[in-house]
């Protein structure tokens, strides 16, 4: 019996009800594990939301004690985001997470660990959410993205006022008050027993924000220095790149005034997360090296990245699968309304990601999966 945990990234959406996060991926990694007669249970991790990286794996821990008992099961862990960096320290060798359990017991039934779009060696957009202006902005994307989710759009006046506010990031003068006022246009829509869920995650966000400063490229160069793979695991990564911001990925975005709007968010982030400094991006590998040129067509900049995450600081160990796409494409949330349930784009990027790109890349990362269980 193989047992697969879903790790959700920084302001992971699973403790809100149906604004499932992992919901598409489920999905597609039940069925296809079923037609390959492969015996597996996928489960979904839910965590905290911006708590520190110790924190977040001794859930991880908590929900694999929870789910197989410590009956030896093959677990393979795949945490998206920052949640890539939970299931690795998870995994590690005589690693202490804030936990009365066992690790070791449950760390000795890893067989695979795959990371999709991990900050490995940190995003510079932590830094910034990290600043005052930032957290303010992080809490009204957050909202943004639960009501697009939850609702399939955003309202215009909202839109406009959201692609407003980012699109003016770099002007130090930008209106707080309309902060607060657009946080609360789109809050009201939400039910009473949603929102105040809403809510409770705020506050517990506003408690604990140990995450972001973990996050930073000097925080991940400590976490690397530290914690090292397990041996006899297999580490995978999903690399994503999407277009850099600009005359064709405007017109790619389409007519759309809403998504022009988000897309005038995208280019913020894009821009934030081309901040990576010199001497902090990994040293590839002959092979990861090969892997991203055969992708790409030529080794990733340093600047290149999907919104959230630098290209480049995603790579860990083996190199699954790497595709031109978003951040948060990779995990269902595209346009795509005649699916059922239909994807729903986070932010327009024009990164052209569709279904059948999708289901390639979870394909692949099952077929690692798999291998992994042939060899172990």
């Amino acid at each position: 019996m193989h047992h697969i945990y879903l790790v959700p990234g920084f302001f992971g959406f699973t403790n809100l009800g149906r604004l499932r996060y992992f919901a598409h991926v489920r999905e597609f990694l039940v069925a296809h594990c079923a037609a390959l007669g492969l015996d597996a249970a996928v489960h979904v991790v839910k965590t905290f939301p911006t708590s520190s990286l110790p924190k977040r794996a001794a859930r991880v821990v908590e929900a694999i004690a929870t789910t197989t008992g410590s009956n030896g099961a093959a677990v393979h862990l795949i945490g998206h985001s920052s949640g890539g960096l939970d299931v690795r320290l998870m995994a590690a060798s005589n690693v202490s997470l804030p936990t009365d359990l066992n690790i070791e017991t449950y760390a000795a039934c890893v067989r695979s660990v795959v990371t999709v779009a991990t900050p490995h060696y940190g995003t510079p957009v932590a830094s910034f959410f990290a600043t005052l202006l930032g957290q303010k902005l992080l809490r009204l994307l957050s909202l943004s993205t639960m009501y697009l989710l939850r609702f399939g759009h955003l309202p215009l006046s909202g839109l406009l006022q959201l692609g407003s506010v980012f699109a003016r990031l770099d002007d130090l003068g930008i209106n707080s008050a309309l902060h607060v006022e657009l946080f609360g246009q789109l809050l009201q829509d939400f039910s009473v027993g949603r929102r105040r869920a809403v809510e409770i995650l705020f506050r517990q966000v506003s408690k604990d924000q140990a995450l972001l400063v973990q996050l930073m490229p000097e925080g991940m160069e400590v976490f690397n220095a530290a914690i090292r793979n397990r041996p006899g695991v297999r580490y995978g990564s999903v690399i994503t790149r999407s277009r850099r911001p600009g005359i064709v990925s405007t017109l790619a975005t389409g007519l759309d005034p809403s998504a022009q709007a988000t897309h005038a968010v995208y280019g913020a982030l894009y821009r934030l997360a081309a901040q990576t400094p010199r001497g902090r991006s990994p040293r590839l590998t002959a092979e990861q090296a090969r892997a991203l040129r055969r992708a790409y067509g030529a080794q990733p900049s340093l600047t290149a990245n999907d919104g959230m995450v630098p290209t480049r600081s995603q790579v860990w160990g083996d190199i699954i699968h790497a595709v031109q796409a978003d951040h948060l494409d990779v995990i269902g949330h595209f346009s795509d309304p005649s699916q059922t349930p239909p994807h729903v784009d986070w932010l327009a990027t024009g990164s052209g990601f569709n279904q059948e790109q999708f289901e390639a890349l979870w394909s692949d990362v099952i077929q690692y999966i798999v291998k992994g269980a042939e060899h172990s």
